[in-house]
Order: structure tokens, then sequence, then C-alpha cells
């Protein structure tokens, strides 16, 4: 057993209790110390100090993990449970999830640093309705009898991968869990995840709630490490025939690059984005200033479809400007244990770094600075929300993704004028139109290149509906009955039946 332990007593207003975290290596349903011993500092990103230290995986870890989940596969999970008792496996891991709602939402706040309005409200909320959703698909993974001629049966069957790699972001830690092993699990798949080394908190409180709700040991393994190391070695894997990751754009090339020179395997990517919000004239002004401060702001910026070039029609850009600015100020920064914070933290000193990096760059190619433009307090990593007006197209500011609280407002003429700049991006991963005027609405969300469209609202996620990008920002869905394809072969069975030529 890992000697390795974090424990903390929280006392606020929602919860007063102890969490208690194995911090080693989950392998084969047993928590362990790293192949070479060594230890990674994790970072509380309101203070900058030590919050405790995690096993460091190696490439021997995951050469172990690899094993486990395949003997577990082969011998206990796969086609050997049926989809029924998957799905009951799924199902109580969701009512864990609930029962121990308080804990975990404090422990991914004191780890991310969202605040605990939001890991309450929606990050747990989420993972566990996930998990549930995907309970309810383990048993209905169905195939297709075919017609070909009478003396022919034909079908398909949907069969699991095998053991299966995921590799997810420090940005929604925990329901970034729940998005990898929901459909992985449901269809009968085994997985070695890599969380990220700067949030693992979550994740290994949950190895503990996988065992308590009976899944065997070995289908789920978790490796703590870092991405130059246990995140190739799950890319390059040989006995990994999957990949599952959700990341940066730069580092998804890279796992596609060690995908195809090793066995060729199986790749789904959850990039970048940059994502455009479209404001008409004839929108309702006020109902805009807000969903689009939600779009940008929410999780502190640190959203893969984060809202953050705002188009709005020349009709109204004054007004609109004006009422976002002055909403952006009354955003509250700080603790985000506190009930009236709206922002805390970057999960990061090298976040905050970059993007006040982002924000000088702005300030040099000349766009206006409206609020903010530095960080926030002298301790922690917080950076004060941002926005700037009329940024140059090709500003650094303007296209590429910064991950944090900057948002740029442009103005733009028509609706031709905004389908040519919105889809002037290498990213497409989301996208808003805001309208009165469902048929324009709909007619603009047709146009534009990206994999999920908000009308008259921003960041709605459904566990039932699918999510993911175009271009630069992946392929393949998260979410919904599209995300089991990403974890099954399809197999066609052909059948003579007079066995004869």
């Amino acid at each position: 057993m890992s000697t390795l332990v974090y424990e903390h007593e929280f006392k606020t207003k929602a919860f007063s209790g102890k969490t208690r975290i194995e911090t080693g290596i989950f392998i084969d349903g047993k928590f362990s110390a790293g192949a070479d011993g060594g230890t990674i500092d994790v970072i509380n990103p309101t203070t900058g100090k030590l919050i405790t230290k995690i096993a460091e995986g190696t490439r021997k870890d995951v050469d172990r993990a690899v094993v486990a989940a395949q003997k577990a596969y082969d011998t206990v999970w796969g086609t050997k449970t049926p989809g029924y008792e998957r799905g009951k496996l799924l199902i109580r891991l969701a009512e864990l999830i609930e029962e121990n709602a308080d804990e975990l939402a404090h422990v991914e706040t004191i780890d991310n640093g969202k605040t605990l309005r939001d890991s309450r409200g929606f990050d747990v909320v989420q993972a566990a309705a996930v998990f549930r959703y995907y309970g309810g698909w383990a048993d209905k993974v169905e195939g297709k009898t075919i017609e070909v001629n009478p003396s022919k049966f034909a079908y398909t069957v949907h069969e699991p991968i095998g053991a299966v790699g995921c590799i997810i972001p420090w940005n929604f830690p925990l329901l970034m869990l729940s998005w990898k092993l929901g459909p992985a699990l449901a269809t009968g798949n085994t997985v070695v995840l890599k969380p990220s080394e700067l949030t693992p908190l979550t994740a290994l409180r949950v190895c503990s709630l996988i065992n308590e709700a009976g899944f065997p040991p070995g289908v789920v393994n978790i490796v703590n490490g870092y991405g130059t190391t246990v995140g190739a070695a799950i890319a390059e894997h040989p006995h990994l025939e999957k990949v599952a990751f959700t990341g940066s754009t730069l580092v998804g090339r890279s796992i596609m690059k060690a995908a195809a020179n090793s066995n060729l395997k199986k790749v789904t990517l959850e990039l970048g984005g940059k994502s455009p919000n479209i404001i008409f004239n004839d929108a309702d002004i006020g109902q805009a200033v807000k969903w689009a401060a939600f779009g940008l702001f929410f999780n502190h910026g640190q959203c893969c479809c984060a809202g953050s070039r705002i188009y709005v029609q020349s009709g109204i850009y004054d007004e609109f400007t004006k009422q976002f600015a002055d909403h952006v100020k009354t955003l509250q920064v700080g603790d985000p244990f506190e009930e009236s914070t709206y922002q805390g933290p970057q999960v990061s000193q090298t976040q905050q770094e970059r993007i006040l990096g982002y924000i000088e760059a702005g300030k040099k190619d000349g766009a206006t600075l409206l609020v903010g433009g530095d960080r926030h307090g002298t301790e922690g990593y917080f950076v004060q929300p941002t926005v700037f007006a009329d940024a140059k197209a090709d500003s650094k500011v303007m296209s590429e993704e910064i991950f944090g609280p900057v948002a740029c407002v442009s103005r733009f003429e028509d609706e031709e004028d905004i389908i040519h700049q919105a889809n002037d991006s290498m990213y497409g991963l989301a996208a808003a139109v805001f309208s009165k005027d469902v048929t324009r609405a709909i007619s603009v969300a047709h146009r534009l290149k990206a994999g999920t469209v908000w009308v008259n609202c921003y960041n709605q996620l459904n566990p039932q509906v699918p999510f993911g990008g175009y271009k630069a920002s992946g392929f393949g869905r998260e979410l919904g009955e599209y995300a089991l394809s990403n974890f099954t072969n399809v197999k066609a069975v052909h059948i003579n039946l007079h066995g004869t030529m």
C-alpha cells in the first residue's frame, strides 16, 4: 500500500468534515508508490502553498497498469460481465458521488481553485449524472441485422475495444473523469487513465468509491504523472488499442503522432477553441450581457469552449460594450470558498503568467482595454477579469486560445460579415448566436463551423447531448449516444444458411 495519504478537515458553511485520500498510483484495485519512488507537489492555487504530495508514475507503472487492465478485461469484464451488471455498477458509482458530494466539491475547490458554488452545483452534479446516464446505456449497445439474400444471414455487433488509455485535463478534473470512464466502462472496456498532475485529488478520491461500488480490480487504473512520461507512455503503448485525450491542440497533435507511430491505435481528441459569440442587433442586450459574461468567465475562463471572441452587430455595439464592461466590473474575484466569489484563481502560476502575457500582448497590439488587465492581489494565481475592445483579427488575443478570463469584443455589420469572421479560425469547437429572430439564429447556426452552437444561451452541457469539435478542435464526440462509438469496434458476421457454394 502507498504510504502517501492526504487528510484535511474542511470547516465551511457548506461542509464540516474530513477528507482522506490515498495519493498513490491506483492499479488493480490497490494504491502503491510509483516504480521509482518519486513524488509530485500538488499546489493550492488560492495560496500558492503545498496541499500534499502524490506518487509520481513512470512508464513502468503504465506497463503495470496495462497488464492489470488487460487481465481484468480477459477474465472479469468485457464480455464476461453483462451490460446490465456494468450498468448497475456505474449507477452505484453515481450514487456514491452524490453521497459524498460536499466532500468532493471541497476537494475540487482546494485543488483546482474553482469556486465552491461551481464545484458543488455543476462539476459534482454533472459527473454523477454522466455516470448514471451511461449506466443506462450499458445494456443497450446494439448492432443490426442486414438483409443480403435468402441464403445468407448478416449482422453486426459492437464490441468493446479492450484495454484503453485516457488522458484528462486540469480544468474540470472530476467531470472529465466521468466523460471518459462513463462510455468506456459502459461498453465493456477497461481503462488506464492519467489525471492532470496539477489536479489529481478528486480522481484519486473516486478510486476508493470505485472499489466501494464493487468494480472488479483492474477495470479502472489511475496513474499519476507528467504528460511527457505517463501521458506519452499511454499514447505510445503497444497494448492499448485506443487513446482518448482532452487538452490542448498542441498536445493533441503529439498524441496523434505517438498513436500512429506505435500500433496505429484509435484516437479521439477534444481540444482547444477560440469560440465566437455572435450578438445581433435584435438581441435582448441585458440577457446577452449576462450570457456573454458566463460564456467567458465561467470556470475563470478555463473552458475549451469559452466564448472569448464576442462579436456584436454595429447597431448595438456601443451600448452592449458599455453594459458588458460595467457588468464584468461587478464580478467578485477572491477566495473560492466564499459564497460571493464569482472567480477564483487560475490553476497554476504558469497559467497565470501565460494569461498575463496575452494581456500585455493585447495592449501592445493596440486593442482598447476596458476592464482589468493585471493580476489580482499578491497571493495565489489570480487574474483580473479583463475585457478588450476592437482587437485586430490577426492579433494574439483575438486569434489564439488564452484559456483565461480575457474577452475580446468586436463589431460586425451583417450576416455575411459575421459568418466570415466567425469561421476565420483554426478552431471549431463551439459558438453562440443571440437573436430574437429564430429563423436567422438557426440559419447562422447551420453555417458556423463548430461542433456545438448555443442559441440565446452559453455553456449549456447535458449528458445526453454530444460535445466535440471541428478542425483543430479535434474529432470524435464526448457525451450522448455518440460517445459510445469512441469505445467500440463494429464487427460484421456473415452466415451462409445453406452451407453450400
